[in-house]
């Protein structure tokens, strides 16, 4: 069955949502939001507890009231969303070909909108070595078991390692003590704020090195010190491995959009287009990963962009992909931005006429550094940043970071001195 639509947004978490709910208020025409589980709502749906803003009445949100609240706002502003339904791939630059429960469909869009989101790395991508023994989850499917059979220890574990030290990783430690499991441990390679996993010993600088049993979790083998040095054994039935998110990108790459090397996000301007005209980005797909509602902020500003493609903007030429120092070509009006040193990635990835906010993101801890942005060897701006740059959050550089940036020059790049 071949359908035509206004605008398809892929994706129905807090990003996409946010558009599709922006865009049909503001008479974009037929809007589609298609999302591959269920239900939508995206991971705030697994996230029962509160750190989502508040309802109309002041009272705290959870992730499951904030996912329907935005279900909710999407279809009173006139958008179709459409659950159990997955994009598998293109048929043309503006058409997707789309498994639903009914059969398959093509359907063809005046803009898209990707809004796929972030997943943690599971146990196979981290190449954590040993059998393949019932017991190894990540933060989402702890989530989803809680939700699914109550907080009930026999269906999740008895003792349980927790891997990682951002705040993923304290949530899962809070989910596994109400569902009565005790935490051994966690593990995590960098530094970590230990009171705020209280009485659970926090080993940094360590590494799960493999895992042990058959059939069942018996327990994690870890190594830590100068060189991996101190080696030993966590005795566990449940390890939850978190954080390390990496966007959902399989959509973006089969329509041949450039990555950014630090975020493997597509590659996208301040007005979250991307190297193929009508086709936009926005939310956690970018990088991996932002709250909720920063990711919902991306999807309502994303709207401008798309309704002035519905009007007849022209989109502008691209750039050379982030962080590839290989200068700008002949006509582009963006400029690639890349991140050097201890910063792990910056976006937008491409900087154009109109000004745009940087976001970065640390490797590691950084106390008091020193951020610089320069073009071609050209210092544009250096200055000192009180408090310490943490791994799990972004900075925002405002717009007048980009201030004297050359659009016929070569890449921006950021950087960062301790």
């Amino acid at each position: 069955m071949n359908r035509t639509v206004d605008v398809l947004v892929v994706g129905a978490g807090p990003a996409g949502l946010a558009a599709a709910a922006r865009l049909a208020a503001a008479g974009a025409g037929r809007v589609e939001v298609l999302e591959r589980e269920q239900a939508a709502g995206g991971v705030p749906r697994h996230c029962a507890r509160p750190g989502f803003g508040a309802d109309a009445r002041g009272r705290p949100l959870d992730g499951p009231g904030y996912a329907r609240r935005s279900v909710r706002a999407a279809l009173r502003a006139g958008a179709t969303v459409r659950t159990g339904v997955s994009a598998t791939g293109w048929a043309g630059p503006l058409t997707l070909d789309v498994t639903a429960p009914r059969g398959l469909e093509r359907i063809r869009a005046r803009a898209v909108v990707l809004a796929t989101g972030a997943r943690e790395r599971p146990r196979s991508a981290r190449l954590v070595p040993g059998s393949r023994p019932a017991g190894v989850l990540t933060t989402g499917e702890l989530q989803r078991l809680v939700l699914r059979f109550g907080e009930r220890p026999e269906h999740i574990g008895r003792r349980a390692v927790v891997v990682g030290g951002d705040p993923v990783a304290r949530n899962a430690e809070r989910t596994l003590r109400a569902a009565g499991v005790e935490v051994v441990a966690v593990v995590c390679e960098q530094p970590a704020r230990r009171a705020a996993f209280g009485a659970v010993p926090v080993l940094t600088g360590t590494v799960v090195s493999e895992l042990l049993g058959r059939g069942r979790l018996t327990g994690v083998a870890v190594r830590g010190g100068a060189g991996g040095a101190t080696r030993h054994t966590l005795r566990c039935d449940t390890v939850v491995f978190t954080g390390d998110w990496i966007p959902d990108h399989e959509l973006a790459r089969a329509c041949g959009l450039p990555l950014a090397p630090g975020t493997r996000g597509p590659a996208t301007d301040g007005a979250f287009r991307t190297a193929a005209p009508g086709v936009f980005a926005v939310g956690n797909l970018l990088r991996g990963v932002e709250p909720a509602v920063v990711a919902a902020a991306e999807g309502r500003a994303v709207a401008a962009a798309v309704i002035g493609l519905l009007e007849g903007e022209l989109w502008p030429e691209r750039a050379v992909p982030v962080g590839v120092a290989t200068g700008v070509p002949a006509g582009s009006v963006g400029v690639p931005a890349g991140s050097v040193g201890p910063l792990r990635w910056v976006t937008p990835g491409l900087l154009g006429p109109v000004a745009t906010p940087l976001l970065v993101r640390p490797e590691r801890r950084l106390v008091r550094p020193v951020l610089s942005v320069s073009q071609d060897g050209v210092l544009l701006r250096r200055m000192r940043v009180s408090g310490s740059l943490v791994p799990w959050r972004s900075v925002r550089l405002p717009t007048l970071w980009a201030d004297g940036v050359d659009l016929g020059g070569g890449p921006v790049v950021v950087g960062a001195e301790e």
